[in-house]
């Protein structure tokens, strides 16, 4: 009932339009109606039925949800994304406009993705999934997920101490460019300043580089590598990852990428890391946590 109303309250105003065209000028009567001018010339030429405006409505709003999702997006995940923002159309409307525009999804859906490093600058598995340790900033993992946004993806990396589970530096950036993990690991070091201390990830391009090797000796960390295909090898941050969207993003779409950014602010700063009951903690935050051993 919403969407007909949306319709008909869009014809009514080209109606309205049409009917003061001498009297007021047509481009100030369309903005203060808040409708296109060429929707309103089209409109004339053509006028709509109420399902073809509500078709027309839809269309932007598919197109919006399959650049979003980089292409890869067919009618039905489309119908999902257009649900969970509150429209009550059917899947097979969603089909049938998509067909109309020659819409089409890219063969199966592909998250983004990026690049191992270079073979023979891999880095040995110090780590060896020695997610235990006794003291603060001796083993870090850093990672790197993805949100979803309107805008496209917004990229997240973050630095974990194993020791706490804290969250001791994070980054987001629209693109997976190496300065999104190096900035996420400088406020590591700003914040922590480690004498010496591992740094786990995986087998990104970002972390077999010279350039990468060149950035850990200067800041005091060891690098150490995940072995191919085993994602178990950084089972922390995958889990903190894994929280994070379960509990905060819960596979919403974010309508800009600084609303995802305030959202993964708010809940690494805010609720996380100092308020947030962690299993491996016996049940307190990683702050309470830190705090506890400090005194102790």
């Amino acid at each position: 009932m919403g969407n007909r109303c949306r319709s008909q309250g869009v014809r009514v105003k080209y109606a309205f339009i049409k009917a003061h065209r001498r009297e007021f000028d047509t481009a100030v009567m369309c903005r203060l109606l808040d409708v296109s001018r060429s929707g309103f010339y089209d409109w004339l030429r053509n006028p709509l039925s109420d399902r073809a405006l509500e078709d027309q409505r839809l269309l932007g709003l598919i197109r919006a949800a399959y650049t979003a999702s980089h292409g890869v997006y067919g009618a039905p995940r489309i119908f999902l994304d257009l649900r969970e923002a509150g429209e009550t159309c059917s899947k097979h409307r969603v089909a049938r406009i998509m067909r109309a525009n020659n819409i089409k999804a890219l063969h199966g859906y592909r998250a983004p993705r990026y690049t191992r490093g270079h073979t023979a600058l891999l880095t040995p598995n110090t780590l060896q999934r020695g997610f235990t340790v006794q003291r603060p900033n001796t083993a870090w993992v850093t990672d790197i997920t993805y949100v979803r946004t309107w805008e496209g993806w917004l990229y997240l990396a973050v630095v974990i101490d194993l020791y706490s589970r804290r969250i001791v530096g994070w980054s987001t950036k629209p693109t997976m460019a190496r300065e999104l993990v190096l900035d996420a690991i400088l406020m590591a070091v700003r914040r922590r300043k480690p004498r010496h201390a591992l740094i786990h990830s995986d087998q990104g391009s970002q972390f077999g580089s010279d350039a990468w090797r060149r950035f850990c000796h200067a800041h005091h960390l060891e690098p150490s590598m995940s072995r191919r295909g085993n994602c178990w090898d950084n089972a922390v941050a995958e889990s903190f990852f894994s929280s994070l969207k379960k509990e905060r993003i819960k596979k919403r779409i974010y309508k800009t990428r600084e609303m995802a950014n305030a959202e993964i602010y708010d809940y690494i700063e805010m609720f996380y890391n100092r308020t947030r009951r962690h299993s491996h903690l016996s049940g307190v935050s990683p702050e309470a946590f830190e705090a506890v051993s400090t005194r102790a």
